[in-house]
């Protein structure tokens, strides 16, 4: 009895040793997650979620501001960084292999963690006569600087319709923090911008020139959101922005948190936990996040299979069923 006492205690405590030099495995190495530029939305969720992370683990997490989804979408595939926020569409072709990533050929080693906002392909113009995508043929317009998410959206688009970037008469390729200074200067007619709602570079835009949301729907639309896993309708609330009282019909796709198979099952595992044991500082933090689930984060949006550290927590707390069951 003694001797089968003496195994038990020296397995509990093999175990609890495990466990610590797990935990001190990864509270040491920093995580970087790219986010996107200064007038987005990806940079203030990237911060919000290092500050659950560091509140949670006292380990250090940085946002990396940088070009956008596809940028995040590299840096995560050639281990630049851990984690990115991508579009769900630059997930997929990043995974799968197609369009952007067409010539580097799949990566099916990418995984996801979690979904996070809606983000709507949002059209921007100061001309009245502009009410419908298809009004801005012969127009000058801003496509979005390469790297960028909205480029790519905008691109599938065209590609729909059997068109490219010439049936505008100028495709500049600002940024976004340039872009609304740019048009309100007059020098451009429209821009594109794919992101959460409110977003305080459309705000500006509404505000200081008169802009007003353009309608992006119809049968080119429908088949482009029919033909893909990643697109759905999406409805922008009228009165959301000055100028546009009604609500405003267009297509989008969610942001997701994306890393690699061979990330730390358990540094993914704390920084799911950590975000989601603070929910509600975390739909705080930013108005595009209010209406976030537990439930929705993880069935929505996710076009990569879950990093095992992500499906750990979920499974833990009952949000998934155990693979083993």
């Amino acid at each position: 009895m003694r001797s089968t006492a003496i195994g038990r205690a020296s397995r509990h405590f093999m175990a609890c040793l495990s466990m610590f030099w797990v935990g001190f495995a990864w509270a040491g190495a920093p995580i970087v997650i790219g986010t996107g530029d200064a007038s987005g939305i990806y940079l203030p969720v990237g911060q919000a979620i290092c500050r659950a992370y560091q509140q949670s683990t006292d380990s250090a997490c940085r946002a990396l501001s940088t070009g956008g989804s596809l940028y995040n979408a590299n840096g995560v595939r050639n281990g630049d960084f851990d984690f990115g926020i991508v579009q769900s569409d630059i997930q997929y072709a990043a995974l799968e292999g197609t369009a952007q990533f067409y010539d580097s050929g799949p990566s099916p080693d990418l995984r996801a963690l979690f979904s996070l906002h809606a983000e709507a392909f949002t059209v921007v113009a100061t001309s009245p006569q502009i009410r419908q995508f298809d009004d801005l043929k012969g127009k000058r317009v801003n496509v979005g600087n390469p790297g960028s998410g909205h480029r790519a959206t905008l691109d599938a688009l065209l590609k729909v319709k059997g068109e490219t970037e010439g049936v505008f008469t100028l495709a500049s390729e600002l940024k976004p923090e340039d872009m609304t200074r740019v048009m309100c200067s007059g020098k451009l007619d429209a821009f594109f911008y794919v992101v959460g709602h409110p977003s305080k570079a459309i705000d500006n835009a509404t505000q200081r020139c008169g802009a007003h949301l353009v309608n992006v729907s119809g049968p080119d639309v429908a088949a482009l959101i029919a033909e893909t896993p990643y697109y759905s309708v999406t409805v922008i609330p009228g009165g959301t922005y000055a100028n546009t009282p009604n609500d405003t019909t267009t297509f989008g796709v969610r942001a997701t948190l994306m890393t690699r198979a061979d990330v730390s099952e358990e540094s993914v595992y704390q920084l799911v936990k950590s975000v989601f044991e603070n929910m509600d500082a975390f739909r705080h933090s930013h108005p595009s996040l209010a209406r976030l689930t537990p439930t929705g984060m993880i069935d929505n949006g996710l076009t990569a299979p879950l990093h095992p550290g992500a499906r750990r927590y979920y499974e833990e707390v009952g949000l998934l069923p155990s693979e083993a069951d």
